[in-house]
């Protein structure tokens, strides 16, 4: 009967501890698929970037689960960054990428955001995400002076995106005249508007360029008016930095805090509330996605730049937006949403 006793209490134990075993992390994703919600159009550079990563990292995560892109554009991204927050399940199933103004723009208070950034479980980032201002060659506007001095027009999507984030702030800042025409559904379809004249130039990623039309630089198609970033970007030596335009050391603090979002960059994440151990195990994936061989090569093909962030790393730079000085904050609002002059 002893024996008979501690049989069943062993079974017990057993069956009790089955539907653990089967939830832990190595084993979770075995047979489960992943969505990956994009928060833009197709073939825009954040696009290419994630069906990029969407390819290798399956292989990283123990189980192997496919990995599923999905477009979800519309409010600079707002739209698939809400979902992430409150409706996609917070199981590890879901992870996404959105606007790297993100943090800035919930401290803000901008429109349309139903999100609290820093409770995502952020992944990592493949790259720092320097964005410009490019003018067509028929343009008079030829450089960054003649911006401020005559007024001309630029293709823009949403407002939450730096697309018409960056140029606005120049505007309310260092006084240039852009003026943005809104509506365009992405980056891709925005340059498409400037090659047909419907508009003189376009704010977005320089990689969204090169990789779209990496000819039209070197054949002086367009003039390239400034970078936004905290540091130049390698291929655009002689470009001027936004923060190094500002005149006064007001307006150098209030650039800086914009273009933190260039650290974030194109950056991936997962929904609130996931499992420490699951998170874990995502971003030692992705770790390993950022020296996959296979990954590195297909990236340089396509002329992608690989600056890789961890994603512990990562969740303290979008932490660190919520510990702004108030001061700063109210000046960083002052010009952040105003209109475009």
């Amino acid at each position: 009967m002893r024996f008979f006793k501690f049989g069943f209490i062993a079974l017990g134990l057993l069956i009790g501890g089955a539907p653990a075993l089967a939830e832990s992390p190595t084993n979770f994703y075995a047979g489960k698929t992943i969505n990956f919600v994009i928060g833009y159009p197709p073939a825009g550079s954040n696009d290419v970037y994630a069906r990029t990563l969407g390819r290798y990292l399956g292989k990283h995560i123990p189980g192997h689960p496919s990995i599923v892109p999905q477009n979800m554009p519309g409010g600079g991204s707002y739209l698939a960054l809400a979902y992430l927050y409150n409706v996609a399940p917070r199981d590890g199933t879901v992870i996404g990428i959105g606007a790297p103004t993100a943090p800035l723009d919930e401290k803000l208070g901008a429109p349309g955001v139903r999100f609290k950034a820093a409770q995502f479980n952020w992944i990592g980032r493949i790259d720092s995400l320097v964005n410009i201002v490019f003018m067509w060659h028929t343009s008079p506007v030829k450089t960054f002076a003649d911006a401020q001095r005559m007024e001309s027009t630029l293709a823009a999507t949403g407002a939450g995106s730096t697309v018409a984030i960056y140029p606005t702030v120049t505007n309310n800042v260092l006084g240039t005249k852009f003026k943005l025409i809104m509506g365009y559904k992405g980056s891709a379809e925005a340059q498409l508007a400037v090659e047909r004249g419907e508009a003189e130039g376009h704010s977005t990623a320089w990689t969204a360029v090169k990789v779209a039309h990496p000819d039209w630089l070197p054949q002086h198609k367009i003039n390239i008016l400034v970078q936004y970033a905290l540091k130049p970007h390698p291929e655009l030596p002689n470009v001027p930095v936004i923060v190094d335009l500002a005149r006064t050391d007001e307006q150098r603090a209030i650039l800086r805090t914009v273009m933190n979002a260039t650290e974030v960059g194109t950056s991936f994440m997962t929904t609130p509330g996931v499992p420490a151990e699951r998170v874990a195990l995502l971003r030692r994936a992705f770790d390993e996605t950022m020296k996959d061989p296979d990954f590195l090569a297909e990236t340089a093909r396509m002329k992608l730049t690989v600056n890789p962030l961890d994603g512990a790393q990562l969740q303290n730079l979008v932490a660190e937006v919520s510990n702004l000085p108030p001061p700063l904050v109210e000046k960083v609002r002052a010009i952040y949403s105003e209109k475009s002059n």
